[in-house]
């Protein structure tokens, strides 16, 4: 039983998809007890944005900051769950517009044991200037959206459609829900990865080796993902070096994790907690 849910959303000089995806939340059937924003970087202007909401904002709105060295996904990730205090985190990236009960069925869906990896609608540059212009109506008809079936909303039909799998295919941390002490478990995202990608897949395989299972969720806590182009894959082809390493020892946890901003109270114990 989730006594209690954290959102966590990265975000980079995006101000106008930032507010999209806050006013989701806001309107959420269910809201988490606070929200951190995971700011890789960005510059004033997302902190005076994110300062003015604060006083007005339904639930308790934590700005968490780096420094801007390039693309530390992975690094920002450890720092905002490092400051959660809720025993379920539910990530989503700051381009990720929230159905409204998105939180409430992450909830819904959590057990000892898995997490959880939700679906995205994807959209095309029309549709998504929309939704920044403030449309938030999007649903199974709208024009400029692709993969329609994730906008249906099912408690019904969701378990006719979602599985549970230890499957690396298509892993993504857009739509993605854990249990905080599983992701200290295994020292949280692992921070040799830097540049775009593989950060997401490594914590899942580790979450794997560490004897979790994954629940992939259909037709519940849909969301919308705002067009934009492509960042750069300079990086990747070393971060699909570092995957393959962790993949072939089975790596449970990581060195360079998120401990290092822990107090001693909360740090995990490689010896202590092995699966």
């Amino acid at each position: 039983m989730v006594s209690s849910v954290s959102l966590l959303i990265t975000t980079y000089n995006w101000c106008d998809a930032l507010r999209q995806v806050l006013i989701s939340v806001a309107n959420q059937s269910y809201l988490p007890k606070e929200v951190v924003i995971a700011d890789d970087g960005s510059d004033e202007r997302t902190s005076a944005f994110i300062e003015d909401l604060q006083a007005t904002f339904p639930t308790l709105l934590i700005h968490c900051w780096q420094e801007d060295d390039g693309f530390r996904a992975a690094a920002i990730r450890n720092k905002a769950i490092s400051q959660i205090t809720a025993d379920y985190v539910v990530m989503i990236d700051g381009d990720m517009v929230l159905h409204r009960h998105f939180i409430k069925d992450h909830l819904a869906s959590a057990r000892q044991g898995y997490f959880i990896q939700g679906s995205r609608v994807i959209t095309s540059p029309a549709a998504a200037k929309e939704i920044l212009s403030g449309a938030n109506d999007i649903h199974f008809f709208s024009k400029g959206i692709s993969n329609r079936f994730n906008t249906i909303n099912s408690p019904y039909l969701s378990p006719l459609f979602s599985v549970n799998d230890t499957s690396m295919k298509s892993t993504k941390t857009c739509n993605f829900s854990a249990w905080r002490d599983d992701l200290l478990r295994i020292n949280g995202f692992n921070e040799d990865y830097v540049g775009w990608g593989r950060e997401d897949s490594d914590l899942v395989a580790r979450l794997f080796h560490s004897g979790k299972s994954r629940r992939r969720l259909k037709l519940l806590a849909n969301a919308y993902h705002i067009y934009h182009p492509d960042n750069s894959r300079g990086r990747l082809s070393r971060n699909d070096q570092l995957l393959s390493h962790c993949l072939s020892v089975k790596q449970i946890r990581c060195d360079n994790g998120i401990d290092k901003y822990l107090s001693s109270a909360f740090k995990y114990n490689a010896n202590t907690h092995k699966s």
